[in-house]
Order: C-alpha cells, then structure tokens, then sequence
C-alpha cells in the first residue's frame, strides 16, 4: 500500500505541476481580467516573500542555482544511467517545477494592462519633427548632466585612502565596475524604483536589491544587459558592460519584479525612473540611454540630423559610446546569434508579436512621455 501511495504521489506531482501551469496560462489569455488581477493583488506577495527571501544572499543565488542544477543533473543521469525511469522521472519533475515557477512568477504577467494605458499615454504616430524635438531635448540633457558629473568630480573626488570610490568618475568612464562598486550602485535603483512608485502606485511597493552575476561571461556572450530571475525573484545585471548602461538596466530588470513584462515598457520604466531618480549618476544614463534608443529612430529617418546631434555630445561621451559598441562587438558569434534567435521566439511567444524588436517601441512610449509632459 505504502509503495502505491508513493507512486501515485510521484506521477500526480508533476501531473499537477504541469497542469496548473497550463491552467494559469489559459486564465491569463483568456479570463478578462485575471491577469490584472494576478499581478496587482497575488504577484507582489510572491515577491515580498520570495523575493525578500533571497534578497538576503548577496549574491545571484537564479546564477549559482543555474550552476549547480547543471553540475547534479549531469552526476544523476551518470550515476543512474540504467534506471531510465527514474532518470525520466527526475526530469519531467524538474521541467515540470521550473514551468510552474515561471508561469505563476513570470507568464501570466505578459498578459496584464500595458503599463502605458495605467500612466494614461497616448500612443500614437509621431511626426519626423516631433522625434527631432525629442532627440534634441536628450541630446541638452545629456549634455546637461555629464557637465554636472564632471564638475562633481573635479570637487567632490574622494581622497585615495579613504575607502570611497568617485560615482561620476565611474559613470563617466568606460572600465568594467568591481563588483563591491556595482552592489553599491544596486541601492540606489532600489531609491530611483521607490521614488517613481510614488508617481505610479503599481510601481510601488518591496524591491529586493538587484545583483551582479558573479560571472559576466553568460550574460555577454548571450548579448545581455541583465535579467529577470522568475524562479528567486532576483533582478540580475552585468557589471561588465560599459558603465552607464548599468543604471537603466537595473531599473529595467526592477520593473519586471513589478509585473511588467513587456521589453518596450520594461525599457521605458527604466528610462522614467533613472530621469526622476534623485542620483546625478541615474539621470546621466537614463538620459544616456534614451539618447541612444531615440537617436537609432532618427538616423533611419534622416541620417544629417543624427549626426548633427551627435556632434553636439562631449567627446569623453562618444568614448563611452564606441567603447560599448566593442565591448559588445567581441560577443558576437554563434552563441549570440543563437541567444538572440532563442530571446525573439521567446518574445514572441509571450505575445510580443515583433519579437526582439520590440525593445525599439520604447520610443513610441518616450514620444509619448514627452507630448505628456510639454
């Protein structure tokens, strides 16, 4: 009797699994409202509790996870290579919990309310000048804020001994940050996050603090920023990556841990809360990076006016620049063409039916802001 038990118990595990993952998926597309419902109500208890979990570990606990699922699932199958049952069943367990995590931590999640009809934007067609205008005003602004970074860094530099590090030398900079300096600058996304949910109440709320993978290599190679960890509820980043870049993809990865899926918004959320955030090194690469996403539009549209606002830029910020293009550069290959194939499948999947393109819509999204704010 005890064996029967035992072996319903372990065939209906994965059974139940896998069917609630298709259940929480089927009411996310198709039951009006649940998805809203999920994400404003059930989702921010899973990351408060989750979320505060393995907030404590300092660090990406989805990153060593990762390694050690890999390293025991290679010795299982080793050492129990003749139970092909058992070697089945510890997989079909395994694929079963981690879908169940990412559904009900992550999928459902893809089918919430845009974030840009709860901030009441209006996205439209926008006009080659209205982008012009729009570029103009970032191409001031980074100017604006580089200016002020490079002026605190001539009167506020820390003396040498003293322990501290100069956060717009940093910022300014092109060198990879150590990983002390990149948990450090994790706190301050967690103030910009918290800032911007006073604004925007679904923003509002517990944020765990984002990390830097231990290992910068699996997110380069891959052609990331950063990522979003549905099984611990972690916002991972690569501290690798030209420095100003780190911010905003903090603030990007944060905003999925508030339910908001989609790349396009995902980056805009990231751009707000750096533009609003109190940190001079925040605004620097919202500004930055809004410059960038905006500036790629307008050369499609009227390469002379492209180069005549890039002109404009300091030239220590054009460094910056060309150093991330070859940072980027040297990733590129098989691995990333691959990971970039597996992420537009994936988007697309989630409904975002331009896949990888989709994380060029956030211009519509920052039109949108700018209209809303004149």
């Amino acid at each position: 009797m005890k064996e029967k038990l035992k072996k319903i118990c372990l065939t209906g595990l994965p059974v139940f699994l896998l069917g609630s993952s298709a259940a929480g998926m089927w009411a996310a597309r198709n039951a009006e409202g649940f998805a809203d419902w999920y994400g404003n109500y059930v989702y921010p208890i899973i990351v408060g509790v989750w979320g505060r979990l393995f907030g404590v570990f300092s660090f990406s606990v989805a990153e060593i996870g990762l390694y050690l699922l890999i390293i025991s699932g290679i010795w299982y199958i080793a050492s129990h290579i003749r139970q092909i049952k058992k070697v089945g069943w510890a997989i079909v367990f395994t694929v079963s919990a981690l879908l169940f995590l990412y559904v009900f931590n992550c999928g459902i999640n893809y089918s919430r309310i845009p974030f840009s009809e709860i901030a009441g934007l209006e996205i439209r067609d926008s006009s080659p000048e209205e982008l012009y205008a729009l570029c103009d005003y970032l191409t001031d602004q980074v100017v604006h804020t580089f200016e002020l970074l490079e002026s605190r860094m001539e009167t506020e530099s820390p003396k040498e001994d003293s322990g501290e590090v100069s956060w717009p030398e940093l910022m300014i900079g092109t060198e990879p940050l150590m990983r002390k300096e990149a948990w450090k600058l994790g706190e301050k996304g967690v103030e910009a996050m918290g800032k911007l949910g006073e604004a925007y109440p679904s923003l509002s709320g517990f944020y765990p603090r984002p990390k830097p993978v231990g290992f910068s290599w699996i997110l380069s190679v891959q052609q990331l920023s950063g990522i979003y960890s549905p099984f611990t509820i972690e916002a991972n980043f690569n501290r690798a990556m030209t420095p100003y870049n780190i911010p905003h993809t903090i603030c990007h990865e944060l905003s999925h841990l508030k339910g908001f899926m989609r790349e396009d918004e995902a980056n805009f959320i990231g751009y707000l809360a750096c533009i609003e955030s109190d940190s001079l090194e925040y605004r620097y690469s919202g500004y930055l990076m809004g410059w960038i996403y905006a500036t790629n539009a307008l050369y499609s549209a009227d390469p002379e006016a492209y180069y005549e606002l890039a002109g404009r830029l300091p030239q220590k910020v054009n460094e910056a620049l060309a150093a991330n293009s070859r940072f980027w550069a040297q990733y590129e290959g098989k691995i990333a063409e691959t990971a970039n194939q597996v992420n537009d499948t994936y988007l697309k999947a989630n409904r975002q039916e331009d896949g990888v393109k989709s994380y060029g819509r956030v211009v519509d999204l920052m039109l949108a802001y700018y209209r809303f704010s004149l």
